[in-house]
């Protein structure tokens, strides 16, 4: 049986409450956060809840239980590639590639899931450039969540709007490496070090 994606209020509410069914508390930041890494879906997230919950030791669930048992979906392991990049953490930003490949995703949508995080960091900033709000940027990427824009425009602010231009341009032209490649697993591993050593992030 599949559930649906529900509106973020409601959604918090509903992890919170099954949470407490388990004898667990969680906080609101945490909640977020297992719907950022989970997609939403709460077919995935009832799963995820149990496991967390078994887990956990103590009354309230910390980030750490979390991101021991919860296998985060591509989308929110290229958004910590792209974070850790920000912070120019680039051991960091080299082992989560390191550990998509190993679990077999698929080189051309690891290369997507990274265009489009950059796409949507360059978006955050121009409307940190422009002084426009989240609800600018949730409409211009198509973000189905308040608290994913505020962490886009929280990563964006470490980063100058020329730096994010060319963060797009380098993966840009990656992609398109990468379609007559012999060894996509190399391009990718070659666009960490690019970002890292080109000042692009």
């Amino acid at each position: 049986m599949e559930f649906s994606v529900q509106e973020q209020g409601s959604l918090i509410k509903w992890i919170k409450r099954h949470f407490m069914d388990a004898g667990k508390n969680i906080s609101t930041i945490d909640a977020e956060y297992m719907i950022l890494i989970t997609g939403g879906f709460m077919s995935a997230l009832h799963r995820e809840i149990e496991k967390v919950a078994a887990y956990s030791q103590f009354d309230t669930v910390s980030r750490a239980d979390i991101d021991a048992v919860v296998i985060p979906i591509l989308d929110t392991a290229a958004y910590k590639l792209t974070d850790a990049l920000s912070r120019r953490e680039y051991a960091a930003a080299m082992r989560i590639l390191d550990e998509l490949l190993q679990m077999r995703e698929a080189p051309h949508k690891l290369m997507f899931s990274i265009s489009l995080k950059m796409r949507q960091l360059l978006a955050a900033r121009i409307c940190i450039e422009n002084k426009l709000g989240k609800e600018t940027l949730i409409d211009m990427c198509g973000i189905r969540y308040e608290f994913q824009a505020r962490s886009l425009i929280e990563t964006a602010r470490r980063m100058t709007l020329a730096r994010c231009r060319q963060a797009v341009l380098i993966c840009a032209q990656t992609a398109f490496d990468l379609n007559s490649s012999s060894e996509p697993e190399a391009r990718l591993t070659e666009l960490i070090a690019r970002l890292a050593h080109s000042e692009a992030i």
